[in-house]
């Protein structure tokens, strides 16, 4: 398996998606995008996964994009109305949905950078909530350097992160940054010790998945959706997003928990 989908015991609630080709510099070909695309649509799916975390085996790679070998050639050969095999064509159906480009997890996602994140890395990376790198972690969107355009999520997610100009300068220099300017111009939440970074990664997880659940998602979509909304139809939505909780099971055991100075059992109603 090419991706690594576990429940840890000890983090409860919380999925753990590994990206697992080493050898590869955890590039995705298309057996690879067809299991995250799996384990995306199992996330998306089911509501006992709370908070889920991202990250790629090794120690130097968190994942460099598409397989140069076994991606790219196969993507050509189909843009230009070539015949391709059904298992290559099913895996680059699945471009999207592996990238979560366009594919909604309805779930926070906290990415644990363990290295360089290039092109269709920088691209997953850009849909999580959360992101946790290491010191010697780079970033890079190398796609004008290839003559292509980058039709994951940066050229529609990254100028809404970071300011302006360092989107652009990303974009098209693809020139590679590393940690610590990735973090001074936003596009990292902290930078750790590679032997703290899962920890860390799940250390947030596990708060995220200790709140009330209805409560985080529909939080995670309010932010999403009310993001270039006007403020004079934001306010109104935030009250239509806000008001069902008000009345759900979990909003009156949040009530009692507090009064009876206990931690409040979710039912996620």
């Amino acid at each position: 398996m090419a991706v690594r989908f576990e429940l840890p015991d000890d983090h409860s609630h919380v999925a753990l998606v590994t990206i697992d080709r080493p050898e590869r510099a955890n590039a995705l070909d298309p057996p690879t995008l067809r299991e995250l695309a799996a384990s995306w649509e199992r996330i998306a799916g089911d509501p006992e996964i709370r908070c889920a975390v991202v990250t790629g085996r090794g120690d130097r790679v968190f994942c460099s994009g598409m397989d140069m070998k076994a991606t790219i050639p196969e993507a050509q050969r189909l843009a230009r109305g070539e015949r391709v095999s059904p298992e290559v064509f099913e895996g680059l159906r699945a471009v999207s949905t592996a990238l979560l480009a366009g594919f909604d997890l309805a779930t926070p996602l906290v990415c644990a950078i363990n290295g360089h994140a290039r092109a269709g890395g920088f691209d997953l990376m850009l849909a999580a909530e959360i992101r946790i790198a290491v010191p010697e972690a780079t970033f890079a969107l190398e796609e004008v350097a290839l003559g292509l355009y980058p039709t994951g999520n940066s050229t529609v997610l990254l100028p809404r992160q970071i300011p302006w100009v360092h989107a652009q300068e990303l974009l098209l220099s693809a020139r590679p940054i590393d940690a610590a300017q990735a973090l001074e111009v936003g596009l990292v939440n902290r930078v750790v010790p590679a032997d703290e970074l899962l920890d860390t990664a799940f250390d947030i997880a596990d708060a995220i998945a200790s709140n009330a659940p209805l409560a985080v998602r529909e939080t995670r979509r309010g932010v999403r959706e009310l993001l270039g909304v006007p403020l004079e139809r934001a306010y109104p939505l935030q009250e239509e997003f806000g008001r069902p909780l008000r009345r759900t099971e979990d909003a009156a055991e949040a009530a009692r928990a507090f009064a009876e100075k206990r931690s409040p059992v979710w039912s996620g109603r």
